[in-house]
């Protein structure tokens, strides 16, 4: 990674952190400011980063601008194109424990996960988006149509100067997510990164470059959301927002980018609702659930953080969740069998925390955790213990709102159609699940469900052959599949009028014959 300087000794003992710089044009760019990168499990700062600015949001934007008009990107083929993305699929594959430290070092996910997120997932996916690529019809015959004889062409293009802006908890998948069908789809790109982790984007901006990516094709800046993000989210040249965060943000971005009517993406907020029925297996669905509310200590969007149980299996439930979680172990995530790593920042904690004694205000019952686990290890760092709430109903803010942490409400429920109608009941509307030994009884149920996705079975499967979006305030758009691409092009018609005689066309307005020649 390029940096400002060579590490340097400070008093002769300790080695400078790593500084990271933007990345525009094709040139490591810094700032007069920077940014303090901490890693969450013991408050140590083990690198540095340039804080941008809206001067370096507006060089990134031009610099896209100017490559996609020129078409230095986007004439190349798409064949071309795909081996590109393959290229840095490789590079990136190459330096997997690299990434993946940097990717526990910066938010905190257990090693397991980081390898996952910061190199698994983000090169299968770009591996896939260059697979659809390939295979994408970017132009097609249209049909012959009458009583006028004509035909044409249906084409897709790309849209021009795209903006991702991304979140903090699974920083380097979500960019993929974003850059690789706007890339592949001929576009130019300016990534917006967290600026707690901003690592991953930089890295995938030197591989992107080594694979032969144009020089101000694809540029990452830095910078608070107050201005560089708001500044891209508005900018007249840029013509598509792709963005994952609060639904509170992505509601400010539709505001802000209704001046050129820009397309957007918003992946938002969730509530995911986790209905055991009543012949689940009991022994898997206790597992998977403590799996979906437990994800990287709870904070993903789609994370299964209402448990609506049975009031039959209810004890016996809460009961076994218990047991489970005794074996979980929760510590440094940098050890190979850590389970649950800490949360992003102090001011992540101390909201969880709120949410916990918010519930038990409203009469909730802790079964379970409730505070900072004990011990000398936690003494720094951003620790919440899992958290298992009971005695909740879904009118409780902890029920309601998106707690972001590893805080699970339990909910009692006497028929499917109670357990339906709960889950349902919620302004967001991205992820859901069933459990249940009976695959019909459990499709009639996912099918009822107000979600984006809705696993049996399961939970956080991500297929990137499905769509992923949300319903409701959840979000607007859908990333993944084989349609990834269309949500980065504009579709044309190009018709054809084959009728070689004036007077069988029909113009729709009666006009006087045509005298002759």
């Amino acid at each position: 990674m390029t940096t400002t300087a060579q590490p340097s000794t400070q008093d002769n003992s300790t080695v400078a952190p790593t500084h990271y710089q933007m990345f525009i044009d094709g040139k490591w760019v810094d700032s007069d400011d920077k940014y303090n990168l901490t890693e969450p499990a013991t408050e140590e700062v083990f690198a540095t980063a340039a804080k941008g600015g809206t001067q370096h949001a507006e060089a990134a934007v031009q610099a896209a601008k100017r490559t996609f008009e020129a078409g230095v990107w986007r004439d190349i083929s798409p064949k071309g194109r795909a081996e590109i993305l393959d290229r840095a699929a490789d590079a990136l594959e190459a330096r997997a424990d690299e990434l993946t430290i940097l990717g526990t070092r910066e938010g905190g996910a257990p090693h397991y996960l980081s390898h996952a997120f910061s190199v698994g997932m983000p090169v299968s996916n770009t591996r896939y988006f260059a697979d659809v690529l390939r295979r994408q019809d970017f132009e097609r015959p249209g049909p012959l149509v009458g009583p006028v004889l004509s035909g044409g062409l249906v084409r897709r293009e790309p849209i021009g100067v795209c903006v991702a802006i991304v979140p903090w908890n699974f920083p380097l998948a979500l960019a993929v997510w974003k850059v690789m069908p706007a890339l592949a789809a001929g576009n130019s790109v300016v990534l917006k990164t967290d600026e707690k982790t901003p690592i991953g984007a930089l890295q995938l901006a030197k591989e992107l470059q080594a694979a032969g990516v144009p020089d101000g094709v694809f540029n990452v800046v830095t910078g608070d959301g107050e201005d560089v993000g708001a500044h891209l989210a508005a900018h007249p040249d840029v013509r598509k927002v792709s963005f994952t965060g609060s639904t509170a943000i992505g509601k400010e971005i539709v505001h802000a980018g209704a001046g050129n009517l820009k397309k957007v993406t918003l992946e938002l907020g969730g509530k995911g609702a986790n209905i055991i029925l009543d012949d689940a297996d009991l022994r898997t669905a206790v597992d998977g659930s403590i799996w979906a509310f437990l994800m990287h200590a709870g904070q993903a969007c789609e994370s299964g953080t209402r448990l609506l149980v049975p009031s039959s299996l209810h004890d016996e439930f809460v009961n076994r969740m218990i047991d489970r979680l005794q074996t979980q172990k929760i510590g440094d995530p940098l050890e190979p069998d850590t389970h649950i790593g800490p949360l992003i920042s102090a001011a992540q904690r101390d909201r969880v925390l709120g949410y916990i004694e918010s519930a038990k205000n409203e009469g909730a019952t802790v079964a379970y955790g409730g505070g900072v686990p004990a011990g000398e290890q936690f003494r720094r760092g951003f620790w919440v213990e899992p958290t298992i709430l009971t005695n909740v109903t879904n009118d409780m803010t902890v029920a309601r709102e998106e707690v972001f942490g590893p805080v699970l409400a339990v909910i009692r429920y006497d028929s499917i159609e109670e357990a339906v109608k709960i889950a349902n009941d919620t302004e967001y509307g991205l992820s859901a699940g069933v459990w249940s030994q009976d695959l019909n009884q459990a499709l009639s149920v996912a099918r009822q469900l107000e979600a984006g996705s809705v696993w049996i079975n399961d939970w956080h499967m991500g297929n990137q052959e499905y769509p992923f979006g949300g319903y409701k305030q959840s979000g607007i758009g859908r990333e993944l599949s084989s349609h990834a691409l269309d949500e980065y092009t504009e579709q044309k018609s190009i018709q054809i009028c084959l009728e070689p005689k004036l007077e069988n066309r029909a113009y729709g307005l009666v006009l006087p014959a045509p005298t002759s020649d």
